[in-house]
């Protein structure tokens, strides 16, 4: 669409504008290699997608690393290591309970002594085959890697980076966006051309960013009966419904350049699972000048709408062709995948 077109646009011009439908490897090629590991970041940047992810935790000496969360448990091989066995805890993170090891109480060079491991090894055994390959990145080697590689292809690499449980982290010292804003302005990438979006859950997160440097911001947004954990924390009351409404969507354009809503938000399912009729959202969103990026493709059945589920096997691929081209067809600027080159390949197919 026009609107699409012109909020890409506003991205910088000529050949470093994103693609639309633009393809975003979530957390790397996460459906092949162990997520945000410079393994999966690269393969990611090789099968061609458009955009790189990271998500972001603090260490206990305020380095920020790539995790989709903060307990590592999961995601590296720390159950392993005898030596950490006493930092293994029950802490409340944005008031779910969890039992395991956090980034938060390892120094970086402790965290640098584990090794990244598959965080589904039963839905994705082949990925198990990477365990221990490669190390938790910190964000400054990322933007070194981004770096070179950019030089080596003659283009930048584009990156979306995601504060995790910022309200959290800035209650123990830890604040994300400072540190994140310092290692932004020392790569050049705090202007608003630069090639990476920055993107959270938490509204303030990306105001405070947007305080801090003209990096494009882009707001995450969950169910809609859930509530940005900012919000709960300063007693705003609002829902994603709320925000996704047209004066929300209003307010929101005011301090970001996107919205990131999960993909029921775009096309809701019914109680079968199937898709429905697809909603407002990305209509009201572009009339916002707003960019939409919805989460999160997977090629498994077990992720995918009913409708396009192939096969008994939750684990095997099904439909993700006809899923993505019914997200696509409800005019979403682009897409997080787990596997890029798929969701590479149905965008080329739309665009043809």
């Amino acid at each position: 669409s026009a609107a699409a077109a012109s909020a890409a646009g506003r991205h910088g011009g000529g050949r470093d504008r994103l693609p639309v439908p633009t393809v975003v490897a979530h957390r790397g090629a996460s459906g092949y290699r162990p997520e945000h590991t410079i393994g999966s970041y690269q393969l990611g940047l090789d099968l061609g997608a458009d955009i790189i992810e990271q998500d972001l935790v603090p260490t206990r000496d305020g380095h920020l690393v790539c995790r989709h969360e903060n307990d590592i448990t999961g995601t590296t091989d720390v159950a392993d290591h005898p030596e950490f066995a006493d930092r293994r805890t029950t802490k409340s993170v944005d008031g779910t309970e969890l039992t395991g090891w956090f980034t938060e109480d390892f120094t970086l060079a402790e965290l640098k002594t584990l090794r990244a491991t598959e965080r589904i090894p039963a839905q994705r055994p082949n990925n198990t085959l990477y365990d221990g390959r490669w190390t938790v990145p910190t964000f400054a080697e990322v933007l070194d890697w981004a770096a070179e590689r950019g030089r080596k292809r003659g283009r930048p690499v584009w990156l979306y980076t995601e504060t995790k449980h910022p309200t959290y982290f800035r209650s123990l010292g830890l604040g994300l966006e400072e540190p994140l804003a310092r290692l932004l302005r020392q790569h050049r990438l705090h202007r608003s051309d630069a090639p990476i979006l920055l993107q959270s859950f938490e509204p303030s997160s990306i105001q405070r960013l947007r305080r801090l440097v003209d990096t494009p911001g882009v707001v995450l947004l969950g169910a809609a009966d859930s509530r940005p954990w900012d919000f709960v924390e300063s007693g705003d009351p609002r829902t994603v419904a709320d925000l996704v409404t047209p004066r929300g969507l209003a307010e929101i354009a005011g301090y970001a350049r996107g919205i990131g809503p999960t993909l029921d938000l775009v096309i809701p399912r019914a109680a079968d699972g199937s898709l429905t009729a697809p909603t407002p959202l990305v209509r009201d969103a572009h009339r916002a000048d707003l960019l939409v990026h919805p989460y999160t493709l997977r090629n498994e059945n077990a992720f995918l709408p009913a409708d396009f589920r192939r096969g008994e096997d939750p684990n095997a691929y099904g439909d993700v062709f006809g899923a993505a081209r019914a997200y696509f067809e409800a005019g979403i600027d682009g897409v997080f995948a787990d596997h890029p080159d798929t969701a590479l390949l149905a965008a080329e197919e739309f665009r043809g």
